[in-house]
């Protein structure tokens, strides 16, 4: 397979995740898929801006999440995301520790 097929195959790849994600389950929780999985929508929409950044695109961290989410984060709470329990958010803790803040310092 040569470089531009396996370019377009990833990005089909990215693009069926996204809309998995954003359309088909809607219902999964980004905390539940970071306690579980150790990323979640967020974290696809943060390393979209990066890439951008890295190739000189200027890009907010809320402008990389409206570009993954397809909308502001405020309305992808308020048609979509639940209350955290207590449960939920001490587990978020320890995955966001382990998943995020320890490899970015």
């Amino acid at each position: 397979m040569d470089a531009q097929t396996q370019i377009e195959l990833e990005a089909a790849a990215f693009r069926r995740l996204q809309r998995h994600l954003m359309e088909d389950r809607t219902d999964v929780q980004n905390i539940d898929m970071m306690n579980l999985a150790g990323f979640c929508r967020n974290c696809l929409s943060r390393w979209y801006q990066e890439a951008a950044v890295e190739r000189g695109i200027e890009m907010s961290k809320d402008e990389g999440r409206e570009a993954f989410y397809g909308m502001t984060m405020d309305d992808w709470k308020a048609n979509f995301q639940t209350d955290a329990t207590a449960a939920q958010g001490a587990a978020f803790e320890k995955s966001f520790e382990e998943n995020v803040t320890s490899k970015h310092r």
